[in-house]
């Protein structure tokens, strides 16, 4: 049998073959090289992203959130105040009467809310709930058509001329009320407005002396008062 023919190409078209495919090799190896970086980078930023984020807790065991300035805290925050007790004895419709301790600066609403409530018996308008209370009083909440309790609501033993002892009680200046500084002698409704005002501005007072800082109250009203008054 003869042996098969042998066929032989141009010398041109052998290279340019060869050309050719590793051309096309070249650019398969460059798309799969680039797919794959662009793969193992998303897989990276993935696995990143999975990662559990450590967070600090806070003092109070509550995780920290941003907080305005105002309201944040450092390690310098200086201890929370501490509040002077009062004691006060509520009487009448209210929900669990009885003696009950309230802040320093609390007023009637606040003592009534720590007696259980009014109840619907109650007949608020008849005291000022917004008076601020001081320790040892009596706070009494009436029915309507009751009596209000004498030394209760405003006054140490009562009223103005209210005898005690055959003397007549004075008057609180840090509990009074508007109706109770009116029925003091020589000061009628404005100028017990101007000694509320100066209350609520300045705190409570310390000694009968501040009654003079009151616009309207001079050396010779103070004179009469104080006698009528106490702090």
């Amino acid at each position: 049998m003869p042996p098969p023919r042998v066929i032989r190409l141009p010398v041109g078209l052998g290279g340019a073959r060869l050309r050719a495919r590793g051309a096309a090799v070249a650019a398969v190896l460059a798309i799969v090289g680039t797919v794959g970086v662009i793969f193992g980078i998303r897989a990276a930023v993935a696995a990143r992203a999975a990662e559990p984020v450590p967070v600090a807790p806070s003092r109070t065991g509550i995780v920290g959130r941003s907080l305005p300035v105002a309201f944040a805290s450092g390690p310098s925050e200086s201890p929370a105040p501490t509040f002077r007790l009062v004691t006060v004895h509520v009487v009448g419709e209210v929900t669990d009467p009885g003696v009950v301790q309230v802040p320093d600066g609390s007023r009637v609403a606040d003592v009534v809310l720590a007696a259980g409530g009014a109840l619907a018996s109650a007949d608020l308008e008849r005291i000022n709930l917004a008076r601020l209370v001081a320790d040892g009083e009596q706070v009494h909440v009436p029915a309507p058509g009751e009596q209000v309790l004498a030394g209760s609501n405003g006054s140490v033993g009562g009223p103005p001329g209210a005898a005690i002892g055959g003397t007549a009680a004075p008057v609180n200046l840090n509990t009074a009320d508007l109706t109770l500084l009116d029925s003091l002698p020589g000061v009628g409704p404005v100028l017990a407005q101007r000694i509320l005002d100066w209350r609520a501005e300045h705190g409570r007072f310390t000694s009968i002396d501040e009654l003079g800082e009151v616009s309207g109250i001079g050396d010779k009203l103070l004179s009469q008062l104080t006698p009528k008054v106490t702090v």
